[in-house]
């Protein structure tokens, strides 16, 4: 987000939290030197919306935030260009925001001279929001309609991703972000690292079903929706290849709702893309809203929340190494090699991994597979270069982020999810008791997704 969307963000977000969010808007709309169409856009965007501009702006607005649970949200796309550009950037006949879209979805507008988003093409992982140096391009945030159910005290729950390690400050751990969340109206916050943990166990037993010798073949990685939207898109002939399991994401969704019907989930990562996943057809409902690390510091920024200065809220060891290591490049691999080599050591001399990270050697990685120039038969991909720690909202740079998961991960007290004693209470609550009923499909459709 630029420097003159993020004010406006804080704004609104101040005016909502104290109730004068109508003038708030009129303010905005009134101080800003920028076309009013534009900025109404702008607003709508960073309101987590899609409102109508005719008629009573802050009418149309405002009520599409209260109802913003009931309006079908998975409709909306989550990227959009907000403004014609001049594409003053085009080297080598591409602009900046063409060159950094994986899919090829951003298309020239010959006739009005300017960039398009390609709605077909397009898979809203957000590369080409950072890439435009115009800010022409924006991605919704959808804290506002979230906060009217905070304003009403509603279960909600935060589940961090694994990256969110140091992104605060070294001063800030995730105790003191348990704290701050509350202050924020949650209820509670979570490691997502705990659901990778499952989907850790539940893909060495898939390996070890399905990898009788060495040259049989399993492509996994579901936790990154640009790996999976590559194969899904460029290498379909892959797809039936892949562990058919959802993010750890959508599990922690599944999990808890599954515990807790009545309670509301909110994912905070260093991604775009996952806002999109949020709401595919096969998985909305799961992911009540996704906030990036960078959409939380702005908010904590505007409700004065700093969570290094606060007190430790505790909880107990739940997360493993295994776990919280998916944040980042060869993180996968590494849990899923430790838990074959706890659960079947006879399939682990089978083992044979390799991973990749960044668009470019992601695509590289699946021409190698397509071609049968590798022989590992466990395929770890990731859209971002060096995993999830070097996502587009990280707050800090790519290998402080690694070292610091690498610290929390060392300083688990569980090291490996097989060894959790809460893993296995809240596994028998959703009726999984031991590493058989892995592979009952019935048993553990909480984890299934068919590509």
């Amino acid at each position: 987000m630029n420097n003159e969307n993020n004010v406006i963000f804080k704004k609104l977000v101040k005016g909502y939290t104290e109730n004068n969010f109508k003038s708030t808007v009129n303010d905005i709309l009134t101080e800003n030197n920028m076309n009013t169409k534009t900025l109404q856009n702008i607003i709508s965007s960073l309101c987590g919306v899609k409102c109508v501009l005719e008629g009573d702006f802050y009418e149309n607005l405002n009520s599409c935030i209260e109802n913003y649970l009931s309006n079908s949200p998975s409709n909306i796309k989550i990227v959009e260009k907000i403004k014609s550009c001049s594409m003053d950037c085009i080297e080598d006949g591409k602009t900046v925001c063409q060159k950094s879209c994986p899919f090829n979805a951003i298309d020239i507008d010959l006739f009005n001279h300017t960039t398009y988003i390609n709605l077909n093409k397009c898979t809203d992982c957000g590369f080409c929001v950072e890439a435009c140096p115009t800010n022409s391009i924006i991605d919704k945030i959808e804290f506002l309609p979230l906060l009217s159910l905070l304003k009403e005290n509603a279960s909600v729950i935060a589940v961090v991703a694994p990256a969110i390690s140091g992104q605060f400050g070294e001063n800030t751990n995730l105790n003191k972000l348990r704290t701050a969340f509350k202050k924020l109206g949650f209820k509670d916050m979570i490691e997502v690292a705990f659901f990778a943990d499952m989907l850790t166990i539940k893909e060495a037993v898939e390996f070890s079903h399905h990898v009788k010798e060495k040259e049989d073949f399993l492509i996994t990685s579901c936790c990154c929706p640009m790996w999976v939207a590559m194969l899904k898109r460029v290498y379909s002939d892959l797809v039936k290849h892949v562990s058919p399991s959802v993010s750890p994401m959508i599990a922690a969704g599944r999990v808890l709702k599954k515990i807790n019907p009545d309670c509301k989930i909110v994912f905070i990562g260093p991604c775009i893309a996952k806002k999109a996943e949020a709401k595919e057809k096969d998985l909305a409902g799961n992911i009540d809203f996704v906030l990036t690390f960078a959409e939380l510091k702005d908010i904590f920024d505007s409700l004065d929340i700093h969570p290094e200065n606060l007190s430790e809220n505790d909880t107990i060891e739940y997360a493993s190494e295994c776990g919280r290591l998916y944040a980042r490049e060869g993180g996968v691999s590494t849990a899923v090699t430790n838990v074959i080599k706890e659960l079947f050591p006879g399939k682990y001399d089978f083992l044979s991994t390799i991973n990749a990270s960044g668009v470019k050697e992601c695509k590289e990685l699946l021409r190698k597979i397509g071609s049968k120039e590798t022989t590992a038969n466990f395929i770890e991909g990731m859209g971002c270069i060096g995993g999830c720690v070097g996502g587009p909202k990280a707050l800090i740079p790519t290998e402080i982020g690694k070292s610091a998961v690498d610290n929390a991960a060392a300083s688990s007290d569980i090291k490996i999810p097989t060894k959790s004693l809460c893993m296995e209470a809240i596994l028998n609550k959703i009726d999984i008791n031991s590493k058989v009923d892995f592979m009952d499909e019935r048993k553990t459709s909480i984890f299934y997704r068919e590509f």
